[in-house]
């Protein structure tokens, strides 16, 4: 897609190409902003009107273009417009037409650390305070924003970047074009330890009940490492535990929202969405193009198949197959869960039914009066 900023306006034209749009009235109008209609400022702003009562803004606005969707009606007082048939999707577009990058000065900043040993590709931006270990390589264009630290003998794929606050663990190997949001850390050690002899979790999963005792807890150290793929994306204060003795791995195009938890030797496939608040507990393997919603949490070991669609606040303890929705606590099949739903709002009639019924039989069996 075409660069655009403030500094370089362009024509409606080329945005509409950009987007593979249908352009309507003047192409020529020159566009230095995208806005929503209710903040346009000038006769250089794009209002993106493509949600449902937005066109309504357009009419007494001081925009003279706009993004619209399919079969909106325009006011006469536009001099172009863009045609969309998916506006969510036009949006993506929009918004990296007009994004403004990152300020990232060039080349390492003197109050950085890089190791010796560490090798830095062409254009590759290191900021103030970030930290590069020894034998780590950062890919063409990679950036490092400050307070960001590379561990040892890590591999940063080109064009990808690393905001302020992350941290990338040692060895762990990340694809190109990968965007690490604000205190992420990838790479910790996995939630792993061991007792001696059966403790109490191990007897409460064999029989319900605990007969072993915790009395001394050994490390289980993470010797593997975290392998992200291509177009990756983790959110702010998202984590992500490095595999015990093989990799924990995401998929190429995976996206991790904000504060997601996945655990050691956890196997991700690719383009997959995460939400905020999921948790995934240790080797548990995810197929492709999976969307976990806000606040799921998945048990170890578990398989969850391709395409699969799990609700949010959902509680996923057994396996889910390819394709099927599953929701609830613990998550079942769609269809059931609403059924288990309507079951419980029956309730209270259903116990008003069996009192009546009680009184009746009492009355049956003792001979007395039903009130």
């Amino acid at each position: 897609m075409i660069p655009v900023s403030p500094a370089a306006p362009v024509t409606l034209a080329e945005i509409a190409a950009a987007l593979g749009a249908a352009l309507e009235g003047d192409g020529t109008v020159r566009i230095a902003r995208a806005v929503h209609p209710s903040e346009a400022e000038g006769p250089e702003d794009l209002a993106l009107a493509m949600d449902k009562g937005l066109t309504d803004l357009l009419a007494n606005g001081k925009a003279v273009a706009a993004v619209v969707a399919e079969g909106a009606e325009v006011p006469a007082n536009l001099k172009g417009w863009i045609v969309v048939k998916r506006p969510r999707f036009a949006m993506a577009g929009l918004t990296t037409l007009f994004e403004k990058p990152v300020h990232a000065e060039p080349g390492v900043h003197p109050a950085a650390f890089v190791a010796p040993e560490a090798v830095l590709g062409a254009g590759v931006s290191v900021g103030p305070f970030a930290y590069v270990g020894p034998k780590a390589v950062l890919g063409e264009g990679v950036i490092v924003m400050p307070h960001a630290t590379v561990g040892a003998e890590a591999v940063i794929g080109k064009g990808s970047l690393l905001h302020p606050g992350v941290r990338i663990g040692e060895r762990v190997v990340m694809g190109e074009r990968c965007i690490i949001h604000p205190n992420a850390a990838v790479g910790n050690d996995g939630f792993s330890f061991v007792t001696p002899e059966p403790g109490s979790v191990e007897s409460a999963k064999a029989t319900g009940r605990v007969v072993g005792t915790n009395v001394l807890i050994h490390r289980v150290n993470s010797i593997g490492t975290v392998i992200l793929g291509d177009d990756v994306e983790v959110g702010a204060n998202a984590t992500i535990d490095r595999g015990t003795i093989t990799a924990t791995r995401i998929g190429s195009g995976t996206k991790i929202d904000n504060l997601v938890q996945i655990g050691h030797n956890v196997q991700i496939g690719t383009n997959c969405m995460l939400c905020g608040h999921v948790g995934i507990a240790g080797s548990t393997t995810i197929g492709d193009r999976v969307v976990l919603a806000g606040k799921v949490g998945v048990a170890d070991h578990v398989k969850i198949g391709n395409d699969a669609v799990v609700a949010a606040n959902s509680g996923v303890g057994t396996d889910i197959p390819a394709k099927a929705v599953y929701m609830g606590y613990p998550a079942v099949p769609r269809d059931r869960a609403f059924d288990q739903y309507k079951g419980l709002a029956r309730l209270k009639r259903m116990y008003a039914d069996v009192t009546d019924l009680k009184k009746r039989v009492g009355v049956l069996d003792g001979g007395g009066k039903a009130e």
